[in-house]
């Protein structure tokens, strides 16, 4: 089956031109809980228009409701489930567990797609993805071809993968940059896109800055590999780039040529890149938007706009003419709908009687309709006939009666299924945890000790040093395709206890039979979510920093709950280096810094070469703060010194304010 291209609606005239120019499905946004809410969007009633126009042409519409939401929005989110249901969309795009779970229990027959936000990159985030009941799982951006084709083989649900358009520095759902620096949230569809400014590392500038991703060359090898649905990237764009860019992937997907530099004059950000899809992740593939990059386009929006002006008929339909003495009808089929209208009475001739090819020529006259006609049967009696007129009203009218029928809605089936959260019990007293980026660096008494597995691997003598105590922390990002590697590696080592900052984690944690853990990476931002990582084996889940401390304290439900409460914290998880020379890694160590504009230092993390972590500038220090009842309270060490480590724990025990540079993060702050 050939994969659908599914393209970018960020309004109505962008949908109509990826529906014109031969797009199998689009996805849009209904009016909140979308990644892009400054996009026109579909909202106040105006979905069930956009479905109605879509399915009328045959095309499917995936709604997106991919963003994190806090408690109070829950009733909210429940209308806008009814919403969707109401308008019978196809899929909805769903990140957190919260937003799928309302879906699964009160919609239960609509199917859900797993967001790019989710960070799935390898074959158990898929797995686990399949596991919650997603249908679909749209893959991060990060990926090798030969890394989607093992994960399509095997995880049992349909792929999606990007081929064209922006990309982000950040693993998708892993960036907290806008909302630490602006107050606004990318996991909440606000993303101001801080990382296109100018931060450099030396004399190279825009660091943070990648080109767009083109993938068109590799279409048919990824429909070889089995990939469902090739997405193109876009809606905050104008709908000159939606037609550019679904009929480059038709002609792609045909092996044909494809009109490419109309594509990259639309928009790019200095031309396009593979890198990921090749795994060249070198330079090349960094790019900011040009002056040239701007002026082109003029240049080109005229003939693109051409692409979409007239109605495409790409929809089928039989008609069925029959005139009798008694009976002159015309019945119009297409895809299982059908029409039947009444004529006026047939006109009796002895010369020019109506024949296939004279109802031919009225009623295949379908032009400015989405139908082109399939076949025309006729069951005349001999010597009647129809004037042109008439043929030519009955075939309006038929065709008008279908696309009514055709875009009526179909609900999907409702379950007013309320949710309850019993309020959280928290311990008198928190825990403290701590964090260690290195064994080294560990000073004091703490209730669990957090080590990443690289650590532990160097120095195993730490599993029986700390005992119940340990908990190892599984990466962020794991690409390798041999999952199987690290289980082993985990049982070798007699580990029983994982920090898990990815769904990934979980699923290998589940199969392992080990205690799994969850970090702020799971973006864990109200009751509902952590009832459902409960339900999937998290024995106990570190809050979101992005969400506010009152918001915190009023999180329900029993599993054991804490927040970081110290440390650079984690702005950008990336597989792309931006500190990265022209000649590779060079003489780094592993840890280096980004300057912005400003001329504010923020520190790069390497982990073993397979990813890098951006920290903010300031470590996050709340010591003397009032804190809501909880479980525990993590202290997140990466770049201090044994000693820093020391004072710092002093201060978490004594509740004394730090006189270092520091920051509240969001704890403290309203976000978008």
């Amino acid at each position: 089956m050939e994969p659908e291209i599914l393209a970018p609606a960020g309004g109505m005239e962008q949908l109509i031109a990826a529906v014109r120019c031969g797009a199998g499905a689009v996805y849009l946004g209904a009016g909140g809980f979308n990644a892009r809410q400054s996009a026109e969007n579909f909202g106040g009633g105006r979905l069930a228009e956009a479905v109605s126009y879509a399915h009328v042409r045959g095309v499917k519409v995936h709604v997106t409701v991919n963003t994190l939401v806090m408690d109070r929005e829950l009733p909210a989110l429940e209308d806008t489930v009814r919403e969707i249901a109401a308008s019978g969309a196809d899929a909805v795009i769903v990140q957190d567990l919260a937003v799928n779970a309302r879906f699964r229990d009160m919609c239960p027959e609509l199917p859900r797609h797993a967001s790019t936000q989710m960070t799935v990159h390898n074959l158990d985030g898929a797995k686990m993805a399949a596991d919650m009941g997603f249908s679909r799982v749209v893959l991060a951006r990060e990926l090798t071809l030969r890394e989607i084709a093992y994960i399509t083989a095997r995880c049992g649900i349909e792929t999606e993968v990007f081929i064209h358009g922006a990309l982000c520095m950040c693993a998708s759902g892993q960036c907290t940059l806008s909302a630490m620096l602006g107050g606004r949230s990318g996991n909440r569809g606000y993303c101001a896109q801080p990382c296109r400014l100018d931060f450099h590392n030396g004399e190279r500038g825009y660091a943070l800055s990648l080109k767009d991703m083109s993938h068109l060359d590799y279409l048919r090898e990824l429909a070889e590999a089995g990939v469902a649905s090739f997405k193109i990237e876009g809606r905050m764009k104008r709908p000159e780039y939606v037609a550019a860019a679904v009929t480059a992937a038709r002609a792609a997907l045909r092996g044909e040529a494809y009109d490419g530099e109309a594509l990259r004059a639309v928009f790019s950000r200095s031309g396009f890149t593979d890198g990921y899809l090749t795994g060249r992740r070198d330079t090349d593939m960094f790019g900011t938007r040009q002056r040239e990059d701007v002026t082109a386009a003029s240049g080109v929006l005229g003939k693109l706009a051409g692409l979409y002006r007239a109605e495409r008929q790409s929809v089928p339909v039989d008609l069925f003419l029959t005139v009798k003495p008694a009976e002159t009808t015309l019945k119009a089929v297409s895809e299982n709908v059908s029409t039947t209208v009444q004529g006026p009475p047939a006109e009796g001739v002895k010369t020019l009687p109506l024949t296939p090819e004279t109802a031919q020529r009225s009623l295949g006259r379908t032009g400015g309709t989405p139908y082109y006609v399939n076949k025309i049967a006729l069951d005349a009696t001999p010597n009647l006939t129809l004037p042109p007129a008439a043929l030519n009203g009955m075939r309006r009218e038929a065709l008008e009666k279908l696309t009514a029928a055709r875009g009526t809605p179909k609900p999907w089936k409702i379950t007013e299924n309320p949710v309850k959260i019993e309020p959280h019990a928290a311990s008198e007293q928190p825990e403290l945890w701590g964090r260690f980026e290195k064994i080294s660096q560990i000073r004091g008494d703490f209730d669990r000790i957090v080590l990443p597995l690289s650590e532990v691997e160097k120095r195993p003598q730490v599993v029986e040093k700390y005992g119940d105590k340990l908990s190892v922390e599984l990466p962020s990002l794991f690409f390798d395709t041999g999952e199987g590697k690290i289980v082993e590696k985990l049982a070798d080592l007699g580990i029983k206890d994982v920090f898990c900052e990815n769904i990934y984690a979980l699923k290998l944690a589940k199969n392992a039979g080990l205690t799994a853990r969850g970090g702020a990476g799971l973006n864990i931002l109200n009751s509902l979510a952590l009832k459902e990582f409960e339900a999937l084996g998290l024995a106990s889940a570190t809050v979101s920093f992005e969400l506010s401390m009152s918001g915190i304290g009023a999180l329900g439900g029993a599993l054991p709950r804490g927040i970081v409460a110290y440390g650079y914290l984690p702005l950008m998880r990336f597989r792309a280096c931006p500190v990265r020379g022209r000649n590779g890694c060079g003489s780094c160590r592993g840890v280096s810094k980004l300057t912005d504009r400003r001329g504010v230092d923020f520190p790069v993390l390497c982990h073993d070469r397979k990813y890098g972590t951006l920290l903010n500038s300031v470590p996050l220090h709340i010591a003397e703060k009032p804190l809501p009842k909880l479980d525990f309270l993590l202290l997140r060490f990466t770049l201090e010194t044994p000693e820093e480590v020391e004072r710092v724990t002093c201060e978490y025990r004594e509740h004394l304010a730090s006189d270092k540079p520091r920051t509240g993060g969001l704890y403290y702050r309203q976000i978008k």
